[in-house]
């Protein structure tokens, strides 16, 4: 199978429809974490793992590159309805009316709806590797929890579910190693991919495990924040005060002579223009 073709030849009959369809439901919602370009870097995760499955000689079914694109556009749509970790349930019934809009058999996309409802297990319960939609579209969603663009995504995600500042970087820490080693239970036999994304895990996991140092000796200041404390209020202030992520990335800010906080920053910037 060549997979560079399936997988160009379900972005040409997909692509555009899937990404004008979440932008119509996800119109109006601020949750910048979990908007069109969280779904755009899904995907192109999950074709680097698609490329992986096939280079070490796995079978998949023809059409697997068509369904797994619009579990990735799909798999957090709900969000628009629901920010809770039952937000796939929505988004089934979302993904359903797409579907239904574009003349598509719902029998024959039972794998996909049941990856969206499915994917946001992090206790990896009744996961079969030939299950490969949900697998692979679980694993893709995983790593874009990771770098500094994970660092803004967890803390925007955990802070609107209410998650209390003091506990943030411990659940954070717990999260993201349960995704990390199911990435590596399944892919960590290819030490380049392990690497590559281990390096990303480890942004992460260090600035979680700082930011815990910080909180537990309250070194911080809330009038005018600094290390990794100051980089979750400056994510609490976006959140709280809707403001965009470009405003804080495309100027001065002024807690940007702060090392950690450029660091941040700048690493998330790049991040961005990357993916």
């Amino acid at each position: 199978m060549n997979i560079e073709a399936a997988i160009e030849s379900a972005e040409k009959k997909y692509r555009q429809i899937l990404e004008e369809y979440f932008n119509e439901i996800w119109n109006g919602t601020v949750l910048i974490s979990h908007g069109i370009d969280h779904h755009r870097r899904v995907w192109h995760h999950a074709k680097e793992l698609l490329a992986e499955i096939i280079g070490s000689g796995s079978k998949i079914i023809p059409e697997l590159p068509e369904k797994l694109i619009i579990a990735c556009y799909m798999h957090d749509i709900g969000m628009s309805a629901d920010r809770s970790i039952r937000h796939g349930r929505k988004g089934v019934e979302i993904c359903k009316q797409f579907l239904l809009r574009n003349h598509l058999d719902e029998a024959n996309f039972k794998e996909v709806l049941y990856a969206i409802e499915n994917h946001d297990n992090k206790e990896y319960i009744n996961y079969s590797p030939e299950d490969a939609i949900l697998t692979i579209l679980s694993v893709a969603d995983d790593l874009d929890a990771f770098g500094f663009i994970g660092i803004y995504r967890y803390t925007e995600i955990y802070l609107t579910r209410g998650v209390a500042s003091h506990l943030l970087g411990y659940r954070i820490r717990e999260n993201a190693e349960k995704r990390y080693m199911n990435f590596i239970s399944i892919f960590g036999y290819n030490t380049e991919l392990a690497d590559k994304h281990r390096q990303r895990f480890l942004i992460l996991d260090r600035f979680f495990d700082y930011y815990n140092r910080e909180s537990n000796m309250k070194i911080f200041n809330i009038h005018d924040p600094a290390g990794y404390y100051g980089v979750i209020h400056i994510i609490s202030e976006m959140v709280n005060n809707k403001i965009p992520l470009g405003k804080i990335l495309s100027g001065p800010y002024r807690f940007s002579k702060d090392p950690v906080i450029s660091n941040f920053l700048t690493g998330l910037r790049k991040e961005l223009a990357d993916s």
